[in-house]
């Protein structure tokens, strides 16, 4: 194995970064784009010291050796092709994106080999996992094991514009990607029983936080990550919710799309995909905003009470969008961590334990990250 992994960053989108940059001041960086120049661009604007490639299976497949990192910042479905060759080649894996079936499969033999396979280490997924890691364990310390408690858990994430526009959102991802999601069934819980929202933005509600109205909506399936957050077994989940924030008015200004998305007519989304991106640009003076609050409460049966919440609210600047940091800063920490030796083989989501999680906040703090944290032990 060489003394230098290698780390290959496939992918020049939106959501890389500063983290590119902070990865290239430790150990050798490859830039695979669509071409040469276009990544060139990329290492320039970024001020990255990495080096240039043009992107082919043919030349990626070559230049990956045993021990070098993997990072996938194309779509999801291209990840499960990425994480065969590193199989292949002896190397980790690494990406922001949430664990696939085809990628759980595939952590299996990464274990196996004594590969690392690192997902879900962006924004949503990663900085909101790092914080729920921590609030659930410090409010399960203070209760104590085995207490019997109600909780309600929340955690909701957005990219909306600095400067809200009529349709009160800039795409930070691609639009295809943000219409599908919508249409993604939402499982969470709500009242103390387990619900499911076909239509998630029909479950939509108002959220004031610190002094600033904005709109939430259940996310995919919050359900899995009960367990993985560690919530104990002997609390009463009143409310478990992982969902996306938007601006006030986003419901209105949206309610053309969900009319078309109601209809599900897969040509049209597309369509109307591609429609939506000519009508709001993202231009290179835009500036974008993201805003993250994970918050928990318990009470416990003897009247003890504990509640947290971790916050985030950082905008961009032209050229360096919010989102861009947001994703690309903890997953390259991630990846120095991988680099170290310091994450087990096989599947790693977020952090392994709260223990990192903790470390791994004060860590994305000391690099600038506007991080708060208030509650009954901050």
């Amino acid at each position: 194995m060489p003394d230098t992994p290698t780390v290959h960053w496939v992918g020049t989108g939106l959501s890389t970064g500063p983290g590119l940059t902070a990865l290239a001041e430790r150990t050798r960086v490859l830039l695979w784009g669509r071409t040469e120049v276009k990544a060139a661009a990329c290492l320039a604007r970024l001020g990255a010291a990495g080096e240039p490639r043009r992107l082919t299976p043919e030349a990626l497949a070559a230049a990956v050796t045993e021990g070098d990192v993997v990072v996938s910042m194309l779509p999801g479905t291209e990840h499960p092709r990425l994480l065969r060759l590193c199989l292949d080649n002896g190397a980790h894996f690494a990406c922001s994106s949430y664990a696939s079936d085809e990628i759980r499969n595939g952590a299996g033999e990464a274990a196996a080999a004594g590969l690392t396979v690192l997902t879900e280490i962006g924004l949503d997924p990663g900085i909101d996992h790092l914080f729920a890691d921590v609030l659930v364990e410090r409010a399960a310390r203070a209760l104590g094991p085995g207490t019997r408690a109600t909780a309600a858990f929340t955690s909701y994430c957005g990219g909306v514009p600095a400067e809200p526009n009529d349709f009160r959102y800039r795409f930070s991802w691609a639009p295809r990607g943000v219409l599908t999601a919508l249409l993604t069934p939402a499982h969470y819980v709500e009242a103390g029983d387990k619900h499911v929202a076909d239509h998630p933005w029909e479950v939509a509600r108002p959220l004031d936080l610190d002094g600033e109205r904005f709109e939430v909506y259940p996310n995919r399936d919050s359900l899995p990550y009960i367990r993985q957050y560690g919530v104990p077994e002997s609390w009463q989940l009143d409310t478990f919710v992982r969902g996306t924030l938007r601006l006030n008015g986003w419901l209105d200004a949206w309610e053309k799309v969900f009319t078309e998305l109601r209809e599900g007519d897969p040509d049209r989304i597309t369509e109307l995909a591609g429609e939506l991106a000519t009508r709001y640009p993202t231009g290179a003076q835009d500036r974008d905003r993201v805003v993250l609050a994970v918050e928990l409460s318990v009470r416990g049966e003897d009247g003890r009470t504990w509640s947290g919440r971790y916050s985030l609210d950082l905008i961009g600047e032209p050229g360096a969008s919010a989102m861009a940091r947001c994703v690309s800063v903890p997953l390259a920490l991630g990846i120095g961590e991988l680099l170290d030796g310091a994450l087990p083989a096989g599947l790693v989501q977020g952090a392994p334990d709260p223990a990192t999680a903790g470390r791994w906040i004060e860590k994305l703090a000391s690099w600038g990250l506007p991080i708060r944290i208030a509650g009954t032990d901050s």
